[in-house]
């Protein structure tokens, strides 16, 4: 990111003592140097994709193998003759591949078309560092992983809008974050300004613009504004979801992977003009006693996925809804000592909706026979082509200008 002179709200709110006066007890926007950065001035409306797209993000490194596994493989068993699945505990798909047992809800969306499992992804000189990793998936910036986040430029090239992007959870993930605009982060349904409604209106009237205001001060005006603006929209969509059939989210603050989707599902059935969500589920770092501590986490995304799913049933306004899944590499396919994995390159990417062509494969499956000089799997698919599907057919929005290249995409939207 090159350094600019001119300060961006999303610059100077850390030390901003406004700041203090709007956070929320229960439902906060997250970080003050990260959130509510919009601007208010020339940027283009976004070009309307089938979306919204909930990208949902494993922090730790998922091992794919045992996530989608190759059980008629024979090297799958010789390179984990502990950790591996036997043939009849796997839930089949296709191609002699099936899903981990605790990936049941996720099967049925296979079964029903719903679901697309992209294999192989990675990119070019793969690094296997936690943090450097993530950085990469997360600007779409292969070389270093710095800069902007891919959505983050999205969102500079469209939005002023601080509704176009809500992540869900107490921080804003770099994925969201631009040189000049970022998403907003939110952890339940309502934003709640402390104090009676005196102090209320009183911070109100500090957002206000004034000739009196510029440089910094009007940089924090805009961004409290910004702030009411995003709060305003969350309580009218709080109170549409509240009168409708389904009951209203609890304003607490969402904590599971099933919680977080759950506050995505209400906003979408309140009809919110969110083009992009965020939600995330940590730790995949399956070291050691892999077997027990994958199981719960992929538990916890298939019931995610399922209840989000069955709670936008027959909702048309998530007729277009897309989710992703990623992280920030695979594992390494042999086993070690401690009953777990280390850090590998290459896994499969879950990607569902009701417009998606799931029950089939996109990529070729790594082989297991032929790996790299580390002993890890050789990615098929560049992972910015998958971006660039969704960039295209969900976002709606020129992938080029996001990605800064051109990448085949893919079929499965």
């Amino acid at each position: 990111m090159t350094k600019d002179p001119i300060f961006t709200r999303r610059r100077f709110l850390a030390g901003a003592g406004a700041a203090t006066a709007a956070l929320a007890t229960g439902a906060v926007l997250g970080h003050w140097t990260d959130v509510l950065a919009s601007t208010h001035g020339s940027a283009q409306s976004a070009s309307a994709g089938s979306g919204p797209l909930v990208l949902v993000t494993l922090y730790g490194g998922n091992d794919g193998l045992n996530t989608v596994i190759p059980y008629q493989d024979p090297n799958y068993l010789k390179l984990r003759p502990n950790l591996g699945y036997q043939p009849e505990q796997v839930l089949p798909l296709a191609e002699g591949l099936g899903f981990n047992p605790q990936l049941k809800g996720l099967h049925s969306l296979w079964g029903a078309g719903t679901l697309a499992v992209v294999r192989g992804v990675g990119y070019p000189n793969p690094v296997l560092s936690h943090f450097e990793g993530m950085d990469i998936w997360q600007t779409a910036n292969p070389t270093d992983g710095s800069g902007p986040g891919w959505l983050g430029k999205w969102l500079d090239e469209y939005s002023d809008d601080p509704m176009r992007a809500l992540s869900v959870g107490t921080t804003l993930p770099p994925v969201l974050r631009g040189e000049r605009n970022a998403a907003t982060a939110i952890t339940s349904t309502r934003l709640t300004l402390p104090g009676d409604a005196t102090l209320q209106g009183a911070y109100g009237a500090l957002q206000a613009s004034g000739s009196d205001r510029t440089g910094l001060a009007a940089a924090v005006a805009t961004s409290g504004a910004d702030l009411l603006s995003a709060k305003s929209q969350l309580d009218r969509l709080a109170g549409s979801t509240a009168s409708s059939s389904t009951p209203a989210e609890t304003t607490s603050g969402a904590v599971s992977l099933t919680e977080q989707m759950a506050v995505v599902a209400a906003l979408i059935r309140a009809g919110a003009p969110t083009q992009v969500y965020q939600v995330s589920l940590s730790s995949f770092d399956t070291h050691a006693s892999e077997k027990p501590n994958q199981e719960k986490l992929l538990a916890d995304l298939d019931n995610a996925f399922s209840s989000f799913f069955a709670a936008l049933k027959d909702v048309k306004a998530a007729q277009g809804v897309v989710v992703m899944t990623y992280s920030e590499f695979g594992r390494r396919p042999a086993e070690n000592a401690s009953g777990g994995t280390d850090h590998g390159t290459a896994a499969p990417m879950f990607v569902a909706g009701p417009k998606v062509k799931g029950g089939q494969f996109y990529g070729e499956e790594p082989s297991l026979s032929s790996l790299d000089p580390n002993g890890n799997l050789l990615h098929n698919v560049d992972f910015r082509s998958v971006y660039a599907t969704v960039l295209d057919k969900v976002v709606g929005t020129d992938p080029e200008k996001v990605l800064g290249g051109s990448f085949p995409t893919l079929s499965f939207v």
